[in-house]
């Protein structure tokens, strides 16, 4: 295999692209919740992760799990549980039936923030995505988003 080989130049060319698509929509996605509601994407996705969590059998995400949903190392989950906790849009408590255990949970305050930004996201998610739908080297992958939503049919 050569630093030339087709195949290997094609991969890369299709990840450039992946990670392209990926950058626009994440800086689309930042600008607009920042710019709206001072919140980061990390931040979004955090509070909203932790807003699906209910009370009932493994209704509690561990932090790894946490981590895991917002791509993130567990002690940046930490750090950024810990500015979300200080702005009072989180709280911890200890979990009833594993004193070891620590539960986050979103606050009033932040499930009234999360539903205030998600129409942001949302709207920022959905205009970068139409903007990489015109280029032909993205088109492809906005489609594969779509499809993996059943918005439309396999082409």
């Amino acid at each position: 295999m050569t630093a030339t080989d087709p195949a290997m130049t094609a991969l890369a060319h299709s990840w450039s692209a992946l990670s392209l698509l990926h950058g626009r929509i994440e800086g689309r996605v930042e600008r607009a919740l920042q710019t709206e509601h001072r919140l980061s994407a990390r931040e979004y996705s955090l509070l909203d992760a932790l807003s699906r969590q209910h009370d009932g059998e493994g209704g509690h995400l561990q932090m790894r799990q946490v981590a895991d949903s917002v791509v993130l190392s567990q002690s940046a989950t930490t750090r950024l549980v810990t500015r979300l906790e200080d702005r009072g849009l989180l709280s911890r408590h200890l979990c009833p039936t594993d004193r070891r255990g620590i539960h986050t949970d979103v606050t009033d305050d932040g499930l009234r923030l999360l539903e205030e930004a998600r129409p942001t996201h949302n709207t920022a998610l959905r205009k970068a995505l139409d903007q990489a739908a015109t280029e032909p080297v993205l088109a492809p992958l906005v489609r594969a988003v779509h499809q993996l939503r059943g918005d439309i049919p396999p082409v």
